[in-house]
């Protein structure tokens, strides 16, 4: 079965004729109603380059404090590793596992295996083991968890704010631009890539 040529739900296995998109419109499955295809808003050069920010900007998110707590003149502050590092000190050592996976591991190996495909996409050819990366691509996205991460500190702020003077930092602000930055790169619309260039390298 020719990929160029049929969409297959990814929820119930139905089989449709692959069709002409043109941008921003969306076909859905008659079966289950999920989402088919999407026709990509961006081309692969602003894919890349997006990537690359997101990369350098998740280098500050994880460099930088995400939040200052200052009480009676004593002040603290905490990065998401100095934050996992804390949970793992204590019983809860499976938690700062699963955090250090969904928040660090997870995108970062998300966002580097974006500039590697796009990096040569944007030449005109398949990456070295393209398959396996847009394998681990779609693997990985269900991992990837910044905005629970970022909604998780936005509650924490909101909630300590009565008790004690909190200050979002610099890696808050970062963490919020890296989510919205991971969102139109790692969706769907990375999925034309397959069409792109199968029978490529693998």
């Amino acid at each position: 079965m020719n990929k160029k040529s049929w969409a297959i739900c990814e929820h119930c296995d139905a089989v449709y004729p692959s069709i002409f998109l043109e941008q921003g419109q969306k076909t859905y499955c008659l079966r289950c109603g999920s989402v088919l295809e999407v026709a990509g808003r961006l081309n692969t050069q602003q894919m890349l380059a997006l990537s690359i920010c997101a990369l350098i900007v998740f280098c500050v998110a994880n460099a930088f404090p995400v939040m200052s707590i200052s009480v009676q003149g004593l002040s603290n502050e905490a990065t998401l590793w100095q934050s996992i590092n804390a949970l793992a000190q204590g019983q809860i050592s499976v938690i700062a596992a699963v955090a250090g996976l969904t928040i660090i591991l997870a995108p970062l190996l998300q966002i580097l295996l974006l500039c590697w495909v796009l990096s040569f996409a944007v030449a005109g050819v398949a990456a070295p083991g393209f398959s396996i990366c847009m394998r681990a691509l779609e693997y990985l996205r269900p991992w990837s968890m910044l905005e629970v991460c970022l909604l998780g500190i936005l509650v924490a702020i909101i909630k300590l704010g009565g008790l004690l003077d909190v200050h979002p930092g610099l890696g808050l602000w970062a963490l919020t631009m890296l989510t919205l930055l991971i969102i139109p790169i790692s969706g769907k619309s990375i999925r034309r890539l397959w069409e792109e260039f199968e029978g490529g390298p693998s």
